[in-house]
This record gives structure tokens, C-alpha cells and sequence, in this order.
């Protein structure tokens, strides 16, 4: 349903509901202003981009998505890839790129593909969260510790190498601002976890700093005073060699989007027992992200902990989001000019902790005790995304994972020649509708498909068929326990059927369900094969071949099971 949750929690609005709100989105917007600033310096732009994301796309996620209590803004999923394409292409180039991922997340949710993004493995998600973390960590090392770098390299390895050469210039006044601000964050969300942490340890450490006269880079010292103001829309001019060098990147950004906002919608319906609207929240992703390129910021998602603060604080509708958005416009426009006594170091020492949150490390040594396939998927998304781009690690370790599912399923599906089968195994009677408890004329062969019958499973199919050591008049395929067939499967039973008109053998379909059934009649097998060999029991295939051989035909057993005679010839009726 393509409906803001906005619009429906409005019924029956009350002044109580609004003093919740007011107070969770007050508090929540408290808790975003340090962190939009971070995000926003380490993702290599200036910090009050990082305030115009939040104000922006806060406020269109909360008016336009599919969740009650969601926050959106900028968060550490994006900070390494906005880094790269920000050192690539410039700022310009962020731009189209949100542009083109706001597209893509809009396209996700018109066409309800809201339910997909749920598919996406925990391995490649793990990876993935745990690489940026790690990368985060490391590109904050030089603010953290003040280190008098010129010129930090953007590679990982190289980053650390020269981290070690320059450890004899340590700015101890910067190291201790840095560390000091970890330390009274970690400590008030111990003792005092009511009081916004971070900004508790951003506020003592530039007051500290200001009162000692320590020597440490500020936010004024490197990017000068902050706007009071946001700006007024625009978009730059249009480059489509640029463009076409952005799809990939686009694509990222849109997929981590997706997931993360979706991933803290679902932990927010988690808190409050409700349940959001998956391709409405994607909408309002992609809007938000448009909005947000157009404002002078960088891409949003929903942010899981300023989403779970804002429960906390009592949020019962998107009208917190809203006001979240509001606090934080107001900060900027009074607030601004304090803004530049901010250390880097303490924004450095919210990142390092933000990075450990992040980070899931319990989840990643949990997942290395998984199966080895899930292992080599988990690792080589988390080596990709430190040592290569997180691009490339996002879509290999999407591709890796499709592949060893595919691989697992086709080892579920199964197609065996069951008349040979009887004759070495014997009987099996706890099966009704058993083969091996029916008398099968001779000249006839069975095969039984168990299992999806797609792609995957075409080799076994062909592996099945060449059982066959010479030709018979009569083939029936029991397909009772396929569920679903793709178009390879269709292709499959077609050259199967081919192959048997060459030695003038007749197939016969057993035990087929609707959607093969309505498969075969879309792809013209049905006709092909011919309704008259199409049926939903194997007595009545059994007798079809008695026929074809003019033997008498068998009364069905009693007590007679059906298998799927009932849906078979709902879809005969249907198709009629």
C-alpha cells in the first residue's frame, strides 16, 4: 500500500500524542547534530552537509515513509563510498549519484519490490557493515591523534603504513580530546544512558579545549564558520560521461539504502509491535535522496539508533521524524557559530565509537562457525570492501551468494527413474500414492522430479533421462513434488518430449500443480504434450498408458488419495 504512514496516524491525533512526539524528536534531533557533522567530514565534505541531509531527508523520510517512529539521515553505511566518489568526481558527482540511486529506490517501491531486499544474505550484509566499520575506524586515526599528515593515501594498507611513520607526531592535546570524548561516551551510556552520549562527549570536549587553550584542529580551523541557513535548491549541470561513470556507485548507494532503512524499519516495528510499509518507505528513500542532493547534502537512510532512540524517547507517529528535522534546522540557525570551536578529534572519537557499534563483531565471529560457503561469501565481502571498494564488494558478494543458492538448490531437487528404482529398493508403502505399490505395465518408464525444477537442476535432469537403455512406447513424468518450474525447466521437458517423438514414445505429465500447469499452457507445452497425457494422478497416468499399449484399464485404488487432481483441473477449467 502506497499510503505515508503520516497520513494514517493522524486519525485520532491528540494533544498527548504530541507531547511524545515533541519530546522524542526534540531528543532525537539533540543526538543527530553531532553525528550528522561526522558523518559528513569523514565522508570528505564539509560538516554542515551533513546537517542539511538530516534537516532535508529527515524530514521527507518521516512525511513520506511507510514507518511510524523511522529517522532518517546520514549514516556510516554511506561514509566510504561518498568518500570515494566525493575524491573521484567531486561533489557534482555525488549529486547525479543520488539522483540516479533516489531513481532506483523509487523504482523499488512502485513496482512492490519492498520484499525483496529481505533476500539479500546475512553473510554479504555482515561483510559488508564490518568492512565500513573497519574502514571508518581507520580513516579517523589521523583526527583521533592529531597526526601532522600533509596527505593521508585512500588505500588501507598504505593508510596504516604511514600512520606507524608518523607516530612521532602525535598532537597529545588532540589524542587526548580524542580519547577523552570516547571515554565519556562509553561511560555515560553506562551509568547515565538517559543523556544523549555523544553529544554529552562533544559538548565537554570543546568546552575542554576552549578552556585550556589546547591545540587542536577545530571545525572553524579547517572549514571555517558554518551556514546559518540552507541553501536554496539547485542541481549542477549535466555531464553524461559522468553519469555513466556513476551507474555502478548509484547502484550501491540505492542497494544500501534500501536494506538499511528496511532493516531499521523492521527493528523499529520490532520495539513498538507494529509493522511498516516496505515499498512506501522505499518511495520515501528515493525522494528523500533527490531532496537531499538538490539541499547541498549527502545520500539518507533510516538510521537504526537515532530510530531507536526516538522509540525510547516515547514516538508514537512520523510526526517525531518531523520534528527531529525542525530541532535540527533550528540549531543550525542558532547554534551555528558556536559550531566552529568544535575539536575534530572529538568527532573523530564519536566515528571510532560509532564504527565499533556498527560493526556486529559477535555476529561476524558467530558467522565464521557457519557452512564454508557462507564463510567464503561473509570474508570475501568483508577483504572487498577494505581493501578493494565497497561497489565491487556489495555486487560480488550479491553474485556469490545467488550462485551457492542456486547450487543448494539444485542439490534439494531431485529426478530420479523410479521404475528402476522399484525393482532394486522394493516396496515402499507409506507413500499412498507410491509407484512401487502399483503395477506398471511393461514398456512403461517412470521418472519423478522432487523438488523446483529449474536452471539449476538441469543437469540432473539430463543425467536422469540418459537412464533410459532403449526405446519404449510409454514415459511418464511424475512432477507431484515441483511446486514452481522456470523457463529452463519448460525447455527441458520440451526436448525431452522432442527426443521421445523421434522413437515414437509418448510422454505422459503426472501430478502437475498450478503454477507448472499455468506455466506449460503460457509456454504452449501444454499443447505440445496434448491435455489428454496431462494429469493429476499417477492412476490415472498409469491407465492412459494402458491405453496406449490397449491393455484394460485398473480401477483406482481404495481408499483413493489424490494428489493434485483437484488443482489440475481447476486449471483446466480456468484455461477452458
Amino acid at each position: 500500500m502506497l499510503i505515508p504512514k503520516l497520513f494514517t496516524t493522524l486519525r485520532g491525533y491528540n494533544k498527548s500524542t504530541f507531547t511524545n512526539d515533541l519530546f522524542a524528536g526534540v531528543t532525537v534531533g539533540i543526538v543527530a547534530l553531532p553525528l550528522a557533522m561526522a558523518f559528513a567530514i569523514a565522508s570528505g565534505v564539509t560538516p554542515e552537509r551533513g546537517l542539511f541531509t538530516a534537516i532535508v531527508a529527515g524530514l521527507l523520510i518521516s512525511f513520506l515513509g511507510g514507518s511510524r517512529v523511522q529517522i532518517g539521515g546520514p549514516t556510516g553505511a554511506f561514509v566510504v563510498i561518498v568518500a570515494g566518489i566525493v575524491a573521484e568526481f567531486g561533489y557534482d558527482g555525488l549529486v547525479y549519484c543520488m539522483i540516479m540511486a533516489g531513481g532506483f529506490l523509487i523504482a523499488l517501491g512502485l513496482f512492490r519490490m519492498g520484499g525483496l531486499i529481505k533476500f539479500i544474505p546475512f553473510p554479504v550484509t555482515t561483510g559488508f557493515t564490518l568492512g565500513i566499520a573497519v574502514v571508518i575506524f581507520s580513516t579517523q586515526i589521523k583526527d583521533l591523534l592529531g597526526l601532522r599528515m600533509e596527505h593521508v593515501p585512500a588505500e588501507f594498507v598504505p593508510k596504516w603504513i604511514d600512520y606507524v611513520r608518523h607516530l612521532d607526531l602525535i598532537n597529545y592535546h588532540a589524542a587526548a580530546v580524542g580519547i577523552g570524548t570516547i571515554l565519556v561516551i562509553t561511560l555515560t551510556r553506562k551509568f547515565v544512558p538517559r543523556i544523549p552520549a555523544m553529544l554529552l562527549g562533544m559538548t565537554a570536549a570543546t568546552i575542554a579545549s576552549s578552556a585550556l587553550g589546547l591545540d587542536v584542529e577545530t571545525i572553524g580551523s579547517r572549514f571555517g564558520d558554518l551556514p546559518r541557513t540552507i541553501p536554496l535548491p539547485s542541481f549542477p549541470s549535466f555531464d553524461i560521461e559522468k553519469v555513466k561513470s556513476l551507474v555502478s556507485p548509484a547502484f550501491t548507494v540505492g542497494i544500501l539504502a534500501a536494506i538499511e532503512s528496511l532493516l531499521s524499519a523492521t527493528v523499529a516495528d520490532g520495539m513498538i509491535g507494529g509493522r511498516h510499509r516496505s515499498n512506501m518507505e522505499l518511495v520515501a528513500q528515493g525522494v528523500a535522496n533527490i531532496g537531499s542532493a538538490a539541499f547541498g547534502g549527502i545520500p539518507a537512510t533510516g538510521a537504526i539508533a537515532r530510530t531507536v532512540t526516538n522509540v525510547k524517547s516515547g514516538a508514537k507517529t512520523p510526526v517525531a521524524g518531523i520534528i527531529h528535522a525542525a530541532s535540527l534546522a533550528l540549531m543550525l540557525l542558532f547554534l551555528a557559530p558556536l559550531a566552529k570551536t568544535i575539536p575534530l578529534a572529538a568527532l573523530a572519537g564519536i566515528l571510532v565509537v560509532v564504527s565499533w557499534n556498527m560493526s556486529e563483531f559477535g555476529h561476524f565471529v558467530g558467522l565464521l562457525k557457519a557452512p564454508k560457503s557462507d564463510v567464503m561469501v561473509l570474508l570475501t565481502t568483508f577483504a572487498l570492501t577494505i581493501f578493494v571498494d565497497l561497489t565491487v564488494a556489495v555486487e560480488v558478494g550479491i553474485v556469490m551468494a545467488a550462485l551457492l543458492f542456486i547450487r543448494r538448490m539444485s542439490e534439494v531437487t531431485n529426478v530420479g527413474m523410479i521404475t528402476r528404482e522399484l525393482r532394486e529398493n522394493g516396496n515402499d508403502e507409506n507413500d499412498p500414492n507410491a509407484i512401487n505399490i502399483r503395477e506398471v505395465p511393461h514398456g512403461v518408464e517412470v521418472f519423478e522430479i522432487q523438488g523446483p525444477f529449474f536452471f539449476g537442476a538441469a543437469d540432473r535432469f539430463k543425467e536422469a533421462i540418459d537412464l533410459i537403455e532403449k526405446p519404449v512406447p510409454v514415459v511418464i513424468l511424475r512432477i507431484r513434488h515441483v511446486p514452481a518450474i522456470d523457463a529452463t525447466g519448460l525447455h527441458m521437458i520440451r526436448e525431452f518430449l522432442h527426443e521421445l517423438r523421434k522413437d515414437s514414445t509418448t510422454l505422459i505429465l503426472s501430478g502437475v500443480h498450478a503454477q507448472p500447469l499455468f506455466a506449460m499452457e503460457r509456454s504452449g507445452l501444454w499443447d505440445e504434450i496434448g491435455e489428454e497425457n496431462i494429469f493429476g494422478n499417477i492412476d490415472d497416468a498409469l491407465n492412459r498408458a494402458r491405453e496406449i499399449l490397449g491393455l484394460p484399464k485398473v480401477p483406482r485404488p481404495v481408499p483413493f488419495v489424490p494428489v493434485v487432481a483437484r488443482e489440475a483441473d481447476k486449471g483446466k477449467e480456468e484455461q477452458s
